[in-house]
């Protein structure tokens, strides 16, 4: 399976290596300045900003290797094994270079495992002189109300909890964006803060994962852009109601394609508790949301007669000339 066959909650994050700043005179793209990446297992998610195109990403692990005293609650040890040098010096009013580390957007890729190492770096570029970590502006002092932090910060994902193989749902990064803007709120009383978020539910994140659909089926049928039309139909399989099935069922496709939502009862959601958003279906699994699709779409659901209907078509399992198609987004 092609890497192009996956959406996850950071990858629409690709579509930003292009953007330019209104502020920039320059209008060097994103890709070309220094951007802070939060989140994820060592530097896995460094190497996946680097896939998108960006080429100058620091990492907390970079910051707290270089400056331990930023954070002293953090052992600079533990990151050693994943910390590159820092492209330029963080200021202080000691040093002597001309050019200091300077991050022009903040990004949390996914779950941050320094909660507060993350919180406290995130603070200090939002209330720097234009991104260059280890200054204040003068107007971003808690008693200064007026005006707002101007280095963008993205998160990816606002889910709140999250399946894993504990037996009770655990915090996700949506619970690390809800205890930042805490933080935020208590130190900074006033200064309104506007992070954007992306990942389901978000019109971006399901508009980037139809075009990624879009883009697939023409590869599966050979068929060029112009010639191959759009989708008829989505499905949306997820197990979390506030951010599969809210995102699937609120989705304005500017394609013109329907979506409907399954919500499968082997994550997140339990049938003690009523969803907050209906979906059209709910089953077990995904493999019993895949064989309702494909029954409502007039596709057998054995696995062998579905292969021949495919070959006999010639246009792809599950791609069909119905333009339907299933989707589940990380």
């Amino acid at each position: 399976m092609s890497p192009e066959m996956f959406v996850q909650s950071h990858t629409p994050f690709a579509d930003l290596i292009q953007h330019t700043d209104d502020r920039d005179k320059k209008k060097t793209p994103l890709k070309d300045k220094t951007i802070l990446v939060c989140g994820g297992d060592g530097d896995n998610c460094r190497r996946v900003a680097e896939s998108y195109g960006f080429t100058s990403v620091v990492t907390p692990a970079d910051i707290i290797t270089s400056a331990p005293t930023i954070w002293p609650f953090t052992s600079p040890q533990s990151y050693t094994a994943h910390a590159r040098p820092l492209p330029h010096p963080i200021y202080s009013p000691s040093s002597t270079s001309s050019t200091h580390l300077t991050i022009s957007s903040i990004f949390v890729f996914n779950d941050p495992r320094d909660w507060a190492l993350d919180t406290q770096l995130i603070i200090d570029i939002l209330l720097s002189e234009g991104g260059v970590l280890g200054t204040m502006r003068s107007d971003s002092h808690p008693n200064h109300d007026h005006l707002a932090p101007n280095i963008p910060l993205y998160f990816s994902n606002p889910d709140l909890h999250w399946a894993s193989q504990y037996h009770l749902p655990r915090l996700g990064q949506g619970g690390f964006k809800a205890a930042f803007m805490g933080v935020w709120k208590e130190t900074h009383r006033g200064i309104p803060l506007n992070g954007k978020t992306i990942g389901k539910p978000s019109q971006e994140t399901f508009e980037f994962a139809e075009k990624r659909l879009m883009k697939h089926r023409r590869e599966l049928l050979k068929t060029p852009k112009e010639e191959a039309g759009g989708l008829r139909k989505v499905y949306m399989v997820g197990d979390n109601p506030l951010s599969d099935i809210q995102g699937g069922n609120d989705y304005l496709s500017p394609f013109g394609s329907k979506w409907d939502t399954i919500l499968v009862r082997s994550g997140v959601y339990s049938d003690s508790e009523k969803p907050p958003h209906k979906p059209r279906k709910t089953v077990d699994g995904v493999w019993d949301a895949v064989q309702w699709a494909l029954k409502k779409e007039g596709w057998p659901t054995d696995v062998e007669k579905m292969g021949a209907k495919s070959e006999h078509k010639g246009k792809g399992l599950g791609l069909s000339s119905s333009d339907s198609t299933m989707k589940g987004m990380g």
